[in-house]
């Protein structure tokens, strides 16, 4: 099928287009294809662009967004909605997140465990054991989950086979054969199959609840990482203390017992977890109809499985594209290095234990999973109060990079007090509350479906490469304090705040451009059901971003 989702038409008089004929061209082409009428419209982009609107290709959201036009969702029908939504998705998600993180800061917990000897590393050799996972990310995020997710319509029972094939290979790190060479080999693979999680949960979330509600959905279960920590390192300690009862290795068991969980919740995901909230099995006809009504003020709607070369471009062009890029890679260089070797830290650099290091490891973790969903409903209460600067979440991005630049600088350069290192280490942990933000805004604001993965893949593009060069900041010689990977965090915070607060000044100018621009014109433009056209934030005069 020819893809004319949206046509735009120059309005320079040289280049114009005979709107009825564009209209007539496009009626008689599809027709021969489909068996369903095509509905076409135009209407006029902020930009000054003449769309023509396709109904054909627009959202999978549309049939019920057109039964569902005449019910009305009252507030409270809204809140308890909402609710049931959230008992229903969020626990798995919340675990599938929490797990994810125990699987990345496995070696970590690993290393102080045995790993780094058993397996004979030297050097640099454990800083590539972090970065080799990212290696499989970054491949993966290049193009495959978007052309994988994208064109499948069983989005979550493809997500489920991608996490019980990740459980698999964490179970295989634990294998008596495996040498540095393979554990590398390993660590790629389990990259490329976590590669999913993320991008997957941010469409999960743009399809069921509102913008507004996004932000605090994302942190709290981005913010199951702190569980994660916790449960990683509190089961580590259990079994490190009887490490001498196992035929294996203690950190080869690990492992395996993180391996099996994620396969059980694997399988979970796979029956429970819909493919959209079409056919949600919680939800009734009424309820489906009734998320379709309550996500019309996102703009957008459930996915499009057809790939739309215009919105690849389009996501090129765009300066939010590269400035999330550029955010990503500022925030996970630190992440990278901090999530491999803050165990190694608290074992050489503060002095602790072995045992004493994993027990110290549970902090993080509860600052994690208090802190980012704290944020988040700070956040919310702000905006409901209209609370001036602190209703925008990209003020609070800003205020938790600011935290983190605090934090850098406490464990960097407090020499002379171990307890404001530490606290500095521990602050640390509110550093996500960044890269939340900027998950939403890529939710939110990000229309057409095609332009959404394509913004999301390149953003964890960045994300992966960001995390596979923050290990490398470690250096072998710099041990034990790595003052260097401590410098490079400063910087990296530092150009956080900056990148934060250009996004947020070219948010709130082009709101006020297409505020005006309405004005002018006379109102919002009133074609029925725009919202599922799959029409991009450029070309959609009633879009407005998230800030």
């Amino acid at each position: 099928m020819t893809e004319v989702s949206s046509l735009k038409v120059s309005g320079d008089e040289n280049d114009y287009i005979d709107e009825k004929k564009v209209q007539q061209d496009t009626v008689n082409h599809i027709a021969d294809d489909v068996e369903i009428e095509p509905i076409l419209s135009m209407v006029i982009s902020p930009n000054g662009e003449k769309i023509i609107v396709d109904m054909a290709h627009a959202d999978e959201a549309l049939q019920f967004a057109r039964e569902a036009e005449g019910i009305v969702v009252t507030p409270e029908e809204d809140r308890k909605l909402c609710w049931k939504i959230d008992m229903c998705m969020f626990p798995l998600m919340c675990l599938i997140y929490a797990v994810q993180f125990m699987d990345k800061i496995a070696t970590g917990s690993a290393a102080v465990m045995g790993l780094r000897t058993d397996l004979k590393m030297k050097g640099n050799q454990y800083s590539w054991v972090g970065s080799a996972f990212y290696f499989g990310y970054l491949f993966m995020n290049l193009g495959p989950v978007q052309l994988i997710f994208q064109k499948t319509k069983y989005m979550s029972k493809v997500l489920a086979v991608f996490i019980m094939i990740w459980g698999i290979i964490l179970t295989c790190h634990a294998a008596p054969s495996v040498n540095y060479a393979s554990f590398i080999a390993l660590r790629v693979l389990l990259g490329c199959a976590e590669s999913v999680v993320t991008p997957c949960f941010t469409i999960i979330t743009a399809q069921y609840w509102k913008t507004s509600e996004q932000f605090t959905r994302i942190s709290i279960w981005f913010g199951m990482n702190g569980l994660g920590s916790i449960i990683l390192n509190s089961m580590a300690y259990g079994i490190y203390i009887h490490k001498d009862s196992y035929h294996i290795e203690a950190w080869r068991l690990l492992f395996v017992v993180t391996g099996v969980i994620t396969i059980f919740l694997g399988f979970l995901i796979f029956l429970w977890i819909p493919d959209d909230p079409s056919n949600a099995r919680f939800l009734s006809r009424h309820e489906k109809l009734m998320v379709v009504q309550r996500i019309r003020s996102n703009q957008q709607g459930f996915g499009n499985r057809e790939i739309k070369k215009y919105q690849i471009v389009e996501a090129l062009k765009d300066v939010r594209t590269w400035l999330y890029f550029a955010f990503t890679v500022s925030s996970n260089i630190p992440n990278g290095g901090i999530s491999n070797f803050i165990s190694i830290l608290f074992n050489t650099d503060f002095g602790y234990s072995t045992k004493d290091t994993l027990l110290m490891g549970i902090p993080t973790g509860a600052v994690e999973i208090v802190g980012c969903p704290l944020f988040g409903i700070l956040a919310v209460y702000a905006a409901r109060k209209k609370i001036p600067f602190w209703q925008n979440r990209l003020t609070w991005a800003i205020f938790a990079a600011v935290l983190a630049l605090i934090a850098s600088c406490m464990l960097g350069f407090a020499h002379k007090s171990k307890g404001a290192r530490l606290g500095g280490a521990y602050l640390w942990y509110i550093s996500p509350v960044s890269f939340i933000c900027v998950l939403s805004n890529i939710s939110a604001n990000s229309s057409g479906y095609t332009k959404k993965w394509t913004v999301s893949s390149i953003n964890l593009v960045a994300y992966a490469a960001a995390n596979l060069a923050g290990p490398q900041t470690f250096i072998a010689k710099q041990a034990p304090d790595y003052q260097g990977a401590k410098i490079a965090m400063v910087v990296c915070y530092a150009c956080m705040i900056v990148i934060l607060s250009i996004l947020l000044f070219i948010n709130i100018r082009e709101n006020k451009r297409r505020d005006k621009i309405q004005a002018e014109r006379g109102g919002p433009e009133n074609l029925q059901n725009l919202e599922f056209a799959d029409c991009t934030d450029f070309e959609n005069p009633n879009f407005r971003y998230t800030l």
